[in-house]
């Protein structure tokens, strides 16, 4: 599969770049490490006129603060740079081992944080090259009306499978967009929309510049990943948990996001308040992993039977809390 033509434009400022997509309208689109673009490209899903390279652009690939304070992270850092920074193995480890199961060590390479959390939603019948779509008829996606998961639907179904969306969402992350018309600070949960077409609250001119965590108050977190080989795969079934502890060992509060069975992240609260008000004993842990397989409706779109992917989510919730506590 061939790229189709387009014009590259590198620039040397995030100011540069901002007015080069206000120029270059729906037409444009920012590229980094291209793991994601380039494919979609050759398979024709995406297809802009003009791409704007923010790879080299100095202010996007910085790690700055700590634990006490928080962290910075710039969109352009690479996966490989933020699972071996410092500060985030010592600080944010759950970042740095969520960072980890992103496909192989060289496409972390060349991969990076903000591709990662603005990552095209999936499908087993959007992810094709493009005769084999054509083939099926288009799906509503992409170039066709009919959704090919749920074809009663008027929504795309296609999946949010990004890593580092769940956790970055338990954690509270912020992330920092910027544009012609300003900049804003949002939380990485306001950033997603439960449709597989239009999965992100971003405006098409706007640049993920970085994404801020949390300062450490006592809370910890981690990732479990469900996939079908060890190593590559994306996830057909994410969870994300994080855990406010008081010095008794009571959770004070707590955070429950799935990843990898709908559009965008999955919230769970039934499971955070089973686990909050109490140590995290065998009965609070099985009430939350309930309440997480209640809450999961995976569609027949990714690898694997949907209603095991379902049955799994029990499994994953406990091993995540069995990790925390």
């Amino acid at each position: 599969m061939r790229l189709p033509k387009f014009a590259y434009l590198a620039p040397r400022t995030v100011a540069d770049a901002v007015k080069m997509m206000g120029d270059a309208g729906w037409e444009g689109q920012f590229v980094a490490g291209g793991t994601d673009l380039y494919p979609n490209m050759k398979r024709r899903q995406q297809t802009p006129k003009t791409v704007i390279s923010v790879a080299r652009l100095a202010e996007l690939n910085e790690i700055s603060g700590d634990g006490k304070s928080g962290v910075r992270v710039g969109a352009g850092v690479s996966l490989t740079d933020l699972i071996e920074h410092p500060v985030i193995v010592r600080d944010y480890p759950s970042v740095a081992a969520a960072a980890r199961t992103i496909s192989t060590p060289v496409l972390r390479n060349m991969g990076t944080v903000g591709g990662n959390l603005l990552l095209d939603t999936r499908c087993n019948y959007y992810d094709q090259n493009y005769e084999w779509r054509r083939g099926i008829n288009f799906c509503l996606k992409k170039d066709g009306d009919v959704c090919w998961v749920a074809p009663g639907s008027q929504k795309c179904w296609a999946v949010q499978s990004a890593d580092l969306v769940p956790l970055m969402v338990a954690i509270g992350a912020r992330v920092r967009l910027v544009s012609t018309l300003g900049e804003r600070v949002i939380d990485a949960a306001a950033l997603y929309r439960d449709d597989g077409i239009n999965y992100l609250h971003k405006r098409h001119d706007e640049l993920l510049a970085d994404v801020q965590l949390p300062a450490l108050n006592g809370w910890r977190a981690t990732y479990k990943k469900l996939r079908r080989r060890g190593a590559f795969d994306f996830p057909v079934l994410g969870v994300a948990v994080r855990l406010d502890v008081e010095r008794g060992g009571a959770v004070r509060a707590a955070k429950v996001i799935l990843g990898g069975i709908a559009p965008a992240p999955v919230e769970v609260p039934d499971a955070e308040a089973a686990l909050v008000g109490g140590s995290l004993d065998d009965e609070r842990m099985r009430r939350a992993a309930e309440a997480c397989y209640v809450k999961a409706r995976p569609l027949d779109n990714t690898d694997f039977v949907m209603n095991w992917r379902k049955q799994m989510t029990k499994p994953y919730v406990l091993r995540a809390l069995e990790e925390l506590r």
